[in-house]
């Protein structure tokens, strides 16, 4: 723990003392757990007319059969309990679970036919998903948010990628799960938030109060590297004190902006946006990921849930730990539209909707064969992707699946198809380079992957 204005020294497990020179809730030895912000750099408050993105990451991977992708006329082991209702798009049809998305169908496209080879366990697919590309080979991917903050930077104090309410955890296979910048280091990590929007104490650990910052003088906070011991000397030779060098008093300005924190600030909310977001976790993410996007942050990532044991998830084995298919209509798919919903309807009223793709996705489907248990199990052959914003067009449909939903029919999508079509609308060209391991160029997709055409 680090405090601006202490007196007391500070003892590092590298044997080194230092004065505490910073207090921001849970920061770590000069990471300040933000390590997406010793990359800011400086700009200018200047209009930015870039495509942003918001990715609802929907962890455990959704049924496509209950969801976007019913097939009523298959065997009942196949169909499931859920009926398909007509959405405002003539010949779209959704599951009964999302009457919300139906009323707003025209401003989403759905893709049908993505598909991936590898392993069916979760973390497989969260990298794939997030970044295009498999660990393979010791060489971890960067996050398509963390390399858009790379490419173009930070809005003023705003960092340039959130991801929220935390990282996904354990998921079974112990794997990175693709939420990091990778090979880029942390330099360009998210601005991770650690905590739960929807808790009545919310509040965000690594930004500065209003009545801390009023206590430490001004010169101090100008020049706070006088705050530090003579010891560090030895410190600063090290790699992560040079990270800090460049970039501290810019993330300094983060954690103490006022409007940093008012980005923030649910409380602002009337209860009636947050009824409509629905008061749960994911509810109060989209709420604030909406709110940050309208206050300059580029990427914000939300992931739904952060593990998929012993939690109501879209992982619907059928058993414990996992979750029954009744869920979907009762807790999941509910907590998914009211929130996705909102996010949409808030977007497209302020004129955000056309600057900002929304994506929602999980790593995979779920087989067609309903299991002895009543539930489905993982399958990276076939599921459903929606895709809305941006230069996104809405109301369509891309590619199809077969009669059971167990493999693209038509125009399949593969994991770095999503991927180039993310950065294509976020205006990202898919020849970038990013220097990899060993100092290797290595293409932010590869050679030949083209974007989703249709969707543009």
């Amino acid at each position: 723990m680090f405090r601006v204005d202490a007196d007391r020294p500070a003892h590092f497990c590298d044997g080194l003392t230092r004065r505490d020179f910073l207090h921001a809730g849970s920061l770590s030895l000069l990471g300040l757990s933000l390590p997406g912000l010793q990359s800011l750099k400086a700009q200018a408050a200047v209009p930015d007319s870039d495509v942003n993105c918001i990715m609802l990451f929907l962890v455990g991977g959704p049924s496509q059969l209950d969801t976007w992708d019913m097939k009523p006329a298959a065997p009942s082991e196949i169909r499931g309990p859920f009926r398909p209702i007509d959405t405002n798009v003539p010949g779209i049809q959704v599951s009964e679970i999302f009457p919300r998305l139906a009323k707003i169908m025209d401003k989403v496209s759905v893709v049908r036919s993505c598909n991936h080879q590898a392993t069916a366990v979760h973390d497989t697919g969260h990298q794939m998903m997030q970044t295009g590309r498999l660990f393979t080979g010791g060489i971890e991917h960067p996050h398509i948010g963390c390399v858009l903050a790379k490419v173009k930077g930070a809005k003023g104090d705003a960092p340039p990628h959130v991801l929220m309410p935390r990282p996904i955890g354990n998921t079974g296979g112990g794997m990175p799960h693709g939420q990091s910048a990778g090979y880029l280091g942390k330099t360009f990590d998210p601005f991770v938030l650690n905590a739960d929007p929807s808790a009545k104490d919310f509040k965000v650990p690594d930004l500065l109060p209003p009545e801390y910052i009023s206590a430490v003088r001004e010169q101090r906070r100008k020049s706070l590297r006088a705050a530090i011991d003579g010891s560090v000397k030895a410190f600063e030779s090290s790699s992560d004190a040079r990270l800090l060098d460049a970039n501290f008093q810019q993330a300094y300005r983060l954690m103490s902006s006022k409007a940093a924190r008012e980005a923030f600030d649910l409380s602002s909310e009337p209860d009636s946006a947050k009824d409509r977001y629905g008061r749960t976790r994911f509810g109060m993410s989209c709420l604030l990921a909406r709110r940050l996007i309208e206050r300059g942050v580029r990427f914000v990532t939300v992931n739904m849930f952060e593990t998929v044991f012993n939690e109501i998830t879209w992982d619907i084995h059928g058993s414990a730990p996992f979750s029954p298919i009744e869920c979907y209509k009762n807790e999941v798919g509910p907590n998914f539209d009211n929130a996705y919903s909102a996010l949409i309807e808030d977007l497209s009223k302020t004129g955000l909707l056309s600057k900002t793709m929304v994506l929602a996705f999980g790593e995979f489907g779920r087989t067609p064969k309903i299991n002895p248990a009543g539930g489905r199990d993982h399958h990276p052959g076939c599921w459903s992707s929606l895709m809305a914003g941006g230069p996104i067009k809405g109301g369509q449909v891309v590619g199809a699946s077969d009669e059971i939903g167990y493999a693209p029919k038509d125009r399949p999508v593969s994991t770095a198809e999503i991927a180039a079509t993310v950065y294509q609308g976020l205006g990202i060209p898919l020849e970038t380079e990013m220097i990899g391991p060993q100092s290797r160029p290595l293409r932010i997709v590869d050679h030949g992957v083209e974007p989703i055409r249709e969707l543009f």
